[in-house]
């Protein structure tokens, strides 16, 4: 599915997402050089949220939510990326329910419903050792909020600031929601013996 740059014969490489951002305003065929270095991250953030029946859909919505807004995107506030994962978690945040749902369903059979849920990157960013369908229910059992800031972080690697621009929220929120979901993440999983307790590093290269 293609609705921008199909008219981009080259990726210009050396050009600024946000320089794209301001050339489409121009040249609007230049908005797919953001679709062609951007989808597919956002395409697989989706899936592993809500389920590649609807990630598809809802990953090229993002791209024309953001194409329509282009004139009113602020550098200053977030980066492109940031911004794209916003608008995306933003449109995720309506299939909560089935995100639940899912993550439940994971932690009750051991049957990823995706297939494939990503536990080696979300456990490397936990600090954590944990089983997939353990580390399922714990996320499950996350305020929606929490667990929203904790997958960005975890599966879309959005830094702090990063996921304070896609937000709209102070970076102090993000660290205090973060930590708080981590530590519930670990409450969960340690009567298991699924996870090795340790104190993340405040900041590191993530601050």
């Amino acid at each position: 599915m293609r609705h921008f740059g199909q008219a981009v014969a080259v990726e210009r490489l050396d050009v600024s997402d946000a320089e794209v951002v301001a050339a489409s305003l121009i040249d609007a065929s230049r908005f797919g050089e953001l679709f062609d270095r951007h989808f597919a991250d956002i395409d697989r953030y989706l899936a592993r949220r809500v389920g590649r029946e609807i990630a598809g859909d809802l990953a090229a919505e993002t791209f024309v939510i953001a194409f329509r807004g282009r004139a009113s995107y602020n550098p200053s506030a977030a980066e492109v990326r940031a911004w794209l994962f916003g608008i995306a978690a933003n449109l995720a945040r309506r299939y909560w329910r089935t995100e639940r749902r899912r993550l439940r369903a994971y932690a009750r059979t051991g049957v990823d419903p995706l297939g494939q849920l990503d536990t080696d990157a979300i456990n490397h960013r936990l600090d954590a050792l944990s089983a997939g369908p353990q580390l399922a229910g714990a996320l499950a059992a996350l305020k929606h909020s929490d667990r929203e800031i904790l997958l960005l972080f975890a599966w879309a690697d959005l830094s702090y600031e990063e996921i304070s621009g896609a937000l709209a929220i102070p970076v102090g929120t993000v660290r205090s929601r973060l930590s708080r979901s981590r530590a519930r993440v670990r409450e969960l999983l340690a009567p298991i013996g699924q996870v090795e307790l340790e104190h993340a590093s405040e900041g590191g290269s993530h601050g």
